[in-house]
C-alpha cells in the first residue's frame, strides 16, 4: 500500500509509463540476424538495424573483449553501433539506422561503504542498484524516474531525478571508463580527462560505450511526506525555498491538467526524515493491487475531463489525509515504468521536458495555457522538479537552477497526430527558449535545428570534438543523423 500511495502521488511512473522496456529487449532477444525493425519507447520510430548484439560477458577482461570483437565487426561492415539499455529514449537516439544495436545483460554492483560509493557496470538496472545496496543501509544519491532503466543510459542523457539537493546525475558521477572507436579505454573524471568527461556525460553515446562507473550513494531512510496545495503563480518562489530547505531530502510538484482552471493549481509535495530512524529499515517492495488501483486512476483521464478533475481531487484532498505513510528513500526510488503504462496499441504515451528559470516559470506556464489547448494532443499529468546547476555536461540543460516541467501527452500513432505534436512542440520550444530556458533532447525530434543550436549554445563544440573523438563516425544514432551529420 505504502509503495502504490507513492505511485499515485509523486507520478514518477505517470512521467516515463510507456512500455518500453520490455518489448524493446525482447525484439533484442529474438533478433534474426538478418535485418530487423527495432523501435523504441515512442512506438512511432521503427528503425532497421543490421543484428543486435547482446553482450553477455563477465569479468572485465572477457568483456573488453568482446566490446572490441562487437566494435571490429562494426568497423569492417562500415555500419554504426549504438548501445542501449531500456532503450527508452522516444527520438531514435538509441537506434542506428542498418547498424548494431547492442546492449548489456549482466549487472555488476560493487558497493564501498567507506568511501560512500559504488562500482556498477554501465548495462546494470537501477532495480539492481537498490537491491544491492538497500540490505547495507544505503540508496543511490540520483536515479532515473523509474528503477528499470540502466546506468550507462542514465549517463548517456545526464538525467535528473527528485532528490534535493543534487544536481543532475554527472553531480554524483565520480568517475566512469569508456571505450571509444578505436577499442582503447579511457578513465574519465572531473580531473581525469576532464573534456571527455563533459562531453559523455549527457552526449547521447555518441562518443564511445561507457563500460562501468563509481557513483555516490548516501544513507538510505524513513521519509514521511508532507503536502502543500498552492496556485501556480506562487508555486515557484515557494518550490525553490523547500527545494534548498535541509530538513527535505525529495521534493515534487504537480499541476492540475482539467480544463476548467488548467495549469493554474499546483501540488507541492516534500520528503523529510522521521525523527526516530528505526534500527531496522523496511525492504522496499511493490503491490501490484494497489499498482492496478493507481493505473486504473490515471488511464481514466484519457479524453474525460471528469477524470482529470476526480484525479486532482483525490491528489489534492484525499491522499494528505489517508497517506501519512512513512516509507524509505529506496520504496520511493524503486518504481518500475510499466505501472501506469497504456495498453491501446492506437495511441501512444509522449513525454516533453522544458527546463525554465526559476522567475520565469509563471511566463512558461502562460504560453502552454495558450499553446497546448489549440493543439489535439491529450495532457495527462506534469510533474515539476528542481534541477541544481550543472557542470557535468557540454550539453547542459540548466547552466543555471532550474524547474523542469515534465509533461505527459497521450498520442494517436498516425501521421496526422505526429504532425500536430510537432507543431505544438515548435511553438513551446520557441516560447521556452525566449525566456531564457531550453528543452530535454531524449524525446521525439522535433526542434529545429535552429532551436537546438539556441538551446544548446557549445553544440558545435561538441559536434567538433565527436569528429576528432570519432572521425569514422562509428557511434551514430537518429540524434545525430537527424542534426548534426
Amino acid at each position: 500500500m505504502a509503495v502504490s500511495r507513492r505511485r499515485f502521488l509523486a507520478g514518477s511512473a505517470a512521467l516515463a509509463a510507456v512500455p518500453s522496456f520490455s518489448s524493446a529487449q525482447a525484439a533484442l532477444r529474438r533478433a534474426p540476424p538478418a535485418p530487423f525493425m527495432l523501435d523504441d519507447a515512442s512506438r512511432l520510430n521503427e528503425t532497421p538495424i543490421s543484428r543486435a548484439a547482446i553482450l553477455t560477458s563477465r569479468g572485465d577482461a572477457r568483456l573488453l573483449r568482446e566490446l572490441r570483437a562487437t566494435l571490429g565487426e562494426a568497423a569492417t561492415e562500415g555500419r554504426p553501433i549504438a548501445v542501449g539499455g531500456a532503450r527508452h529514449s522516444m527520438g531514435g537516439q538509441s537506434l542506428p539506422r542498418n547498424g548494431i544495436a547492442a546492449s548489456f545483460s549482466a549487472a555488476v554492483i560493487e558497493p564501498d561503504r567507506e568511501k560512500r560509493i559504488y562500482r556498477v557496470g554501465a548495462g546494470t538496472r537501477w532495480r539492481d542498484v537498490i537491491r544491492v545496496l538497500d540490505p547495507i543501509g544505503f540508496s543511490p544519491a540520483v536515479t532515473q524516474s523509474n528503477h528499470d532503466f540502466s546506468i550507462g543510459g542514465t549517463l548517456s542523457v545526464n538525467a535528473h531525478g527528485w532528490p534535493v539537493p543534487f544536481g543532475p546525475f554527472g553531480s554524483t558521477l565520480r568517475r566512469f571508463r569508456i571505450m571509444l572507436a578505436d577499442g582503447s579505454v579511457v578513465t574519465c573524471s572531473n580531473t581525469e580527462n576532464a573534456e571527455l568527461f563533459r562531453l559523455a556525460v549527457g552526449g547521447y553515446g555518441l562518443f564511445g560505450i561507457v563500460i562501468d562507473a563509481d557513483l555516490a550513494m548516501v544513507e538510505n531512510s524513513l521519509l514521511t511526506p508532507v503536502w502543500e496545495l498552492l496556485k501556480a503563480d506562487a508555486f515557484a518562489r515557494r518550490f525553490v525555498a523547500r527545494a534548498n530547505d535541509p530538513s527535505l531530502r525529495m521534493v515534487y510538484g504537480r499541476l492540475s491538467v482539467a480544463r476548467e482552471g488548467f495549469l493554474r493549481e499546483a501540488l507541492l509535495v516534500g520528503y523529510k526524515p522521521v525523527s526516530q530512524q528505526p534500527d531496522r529499515l523496511p525492504p522496499p517492495k511493490n503491490s501490484a493491487a494497489f499498482s492496478a488501483l493507481s493505473r486504473g486512476i490515471f488511464r481514466a483521464q484519457i479524453g474525460s475531463e471528469r477524470g482529470k478533475r476526480a484525479r486532482w481531487m483525490a491528489e489534492t484532498r484525499l491522499m494528505p489525509k489517508v497517506g501519512q505513510v512513512a516509507l524509505t528513500r529506496n520504496t520511493l526510488l524503486n518504481e518500475p515504468v510499466a505501472a501506469l503504462a497504456d495498453r491501446d496499441l492506437s495511441r501512444t504515451d509522449i513525454l516533453h521536458e522544458y527546463f525554465a528559470p526559476p522567475d520565469r516559470l509563471n511566463d512558461f506556464l502562460a504560453a502552454c495555457r495558450e499553446i497546448i489547448p489549440t493543439h489535439k494532443q491529450d495532457l495527462l499529468n506534469v510533474t515539476l522538479r528542481y534541477v541544481e546547476a550543472d557542470t557535468s555536461s557540454v550539453l547542459t540543460y540548466a547552466p543555471q537552477a532550474r524547474i523542469a516541467a515534465v509533461m505527459l501527452f497521450v498520442q494517436k500513432r498516425t501521421a496526422e497526430a505526429d504532425e500536430d505534436m510537432r507543431a505544438m512542440t515548435v511553438k513551446l520550444i520557441d516560447r521556452t527558449l525566449a525566456i531564457g530556458g531550453s528543452y530535454y533532447l531524449p524525446y521525439r525530434l522535433h526542434a529545429t535545428r535552429e532551436q537546438l543550436r539556441a538551446a544548446y549554445p557549445r553544440l558545435d563544440e561538441f559536434v567538433a570534438a565527436k569528429r576528432r573523438t570519432d572521425p569514422q563516425l562509428r557511434f551514430r544514432n537518429a540524434l545525430w543523423d537527424t542534426y548534426l551529420a
